[in-house]
């Protein structure tokens, strides 16, 4: 089979490997697409923490596919089933799952993208978040995450605002249910902005959404006094600096909203898969970029630098 290898920053081969073998509890997954995720860019782009090369497949995590072997003692998925899967060596043509970790498909999305973990990491950022009916929502940031969660405040009957760089972005967060979208330019003018739209009493809840620096000093300054304030950004690329004395006196509740339990994963990505098939949410518009396993460097390029109308990758290997 064909596999990704990351052999450096900047730089992924394609290699050649004997096609894997399911052991015990595990299947063998013939994979039809991979998203990509922003917290794999600081791996691509290189940092002194990162050891390459990176094993065949890595860190392809956002895949589904077609469960085409299982080993012995499987039970709850079958050969031939469509299924989305969690790992982390999806960046190649097969790869191989525990079948406690596959989450197969609803006929409603046979013939659709299927990356269930992104649509199931939102799902579970939401959850976390506290969200309810009546609130004043801020997302800093529409990217996949940030819009995903635009959505599930917006059926929860809160208010959102969206905010984000790009024309592109905001017109999806409108899309989405923001009430209103505010363009991220100039810190002060944007808590002026926000102010203006929140009658001087900010936000109930901010989702900082982007997983910098200045989106969560941002997020923070948009939460009122004893609100929440939620990190759902992925912060993967080094340390941050928090404004505690501003946190403190505001007394802000801060959620870091990641989850690291497979089980919790999967009821995410169940909880998505269901509002999918059920026509609650409609993720298509979100896959706005597609390449092959052989442009992957051109793939993560454009997910560094965003081009215009860039939301989500997906590799077709």
């Amino acid at each position: 089979m064909r596999a990704a290898v990351l052999t450096a920053p900047g730089r992924f081969d394609i290699a050649d490997r004997p096609l894997p073998e399911p052991g015990p509890g595990q299947v063998r997954i013939r994979v039809e697409g991979c998203g990509l995720c922003g917290s794999n860019l600081p791996a691509w782009e290189g940092r002194p923490w990162f050891t390459y090369p990176f094993a065949p497949g890595a860190p392809g995590h956002e895949a589904w596919g077609v469960v085409d072997a299982a080993g012995a003692a499987v039970s709850g998925v079958r050969e031939g089933e469509r299924v989305a899967f969690l790992s982390g060596h999806a960046l190649a043509q097969y790869d191989v799952a525990a079948a406690a970790e596959v989450l197969p498909l609803p006929a409603a999305l046979a013939a659709e993208p299927a990356p269930a973990e992104p649509l199931g990491c939102a799902f579970n950022v939401f959850r976390r978040s506290g969200i309810g009916p009546g609130q004043t929502v801020a997302v800093v940031g529409v990217g996949f995450l940030g819009a995903v969660v635009i959505r599930l405040a917006h059926l929860a009957g809160a208010r959102v605002i969206a905010l984000g760089r790009r024309p592109f972005a905001l017109e999806l967060g409108r899309r989405f249910g923001a009430g209103a979208v505010v363009p991220m330019d100039d810190h002060r003018r944007v808590i002026e902005r926000v102010e203006a739209l929140t009658g001087g009493r900010l936000c109930d809840v901010a989702v900082e959404a982007v997983g910098a620096q200045w989106p969560l000093d941002l997020a923070a300054e948009l939460t009122r006094e004893r609100g929440r304030l939620v990190i759902a950004g992925y912060h993967q690329d080094g340390p941050r600096q928090v404004n505690l004395q501003l946190w403190n006196w505001r007394g802000l509740d801060v959620v870091n909203a990641h989850e690291r339990d497979p089980r919790v994963y999967l009821e995410g990505m169940r909880a998505a898969v269901a509002a999918v098939a059920e026509g609650r949410l409609d993720p298509r518009p979100l896959y706005t970029h597609r390449f092959a396993l052989g442009d992957l460097d051109a793939a993560f390029e454009a997910m560094r630098t965003r081009p215009d109308g860039f939301l989500k990758a997906l590799v077709i290997p």
